[in-house]
């Protein structure tokens, strides 16, 4: 299974100890419609929080370096939007994602 398919898996499930193995220990993910960089810990809690919802999630392109996805992810809030990410990967997990996203109607 790849990197990718664990770490969504693992997401959708809320399965912490999972995402704790897909993410390395030095992650960072930049998060640029907030103007934050989130570390390994920030991530997996606001992943365990329940906030986000991940459907039509397509893999769509990934090898032992980098991969990239995009899904229609909605929030608490009402908010949704399409995200696209990228992942950069290192000892076989990912250490850094960012994403881009368009805001979509509630």
């Amino acid at each position: 299974m790849s990197i990718l398919q664990k770490w969504a898996e693992a997401v959708d499930s809320l399965n912490e100890q999972e995402m704790n193995e897909c993410l390395h220990d030095d992650y960072k993910f930049t998060l640029h419609s907030a103007g934050k960089v989130l570390s390994k810990s920030d991530v997996i809690d606001w992943a365990m929080s329940g906030d986000i919802k991940r459907d039509n999630v397509r893999i769509l392109f990934e090898n032992a370096e980098v991969g990239f996805d995009h899904a229609i992810v909605s929030f608490k809030d009402g908010n949704k939007e399409a995200v696209m990410s990228y992942y950069k990967f290192k000892d076989g997990k990912v250490v850094y994602q960012e994403t881009g996203a368009t805001k979509l109607p509630k």
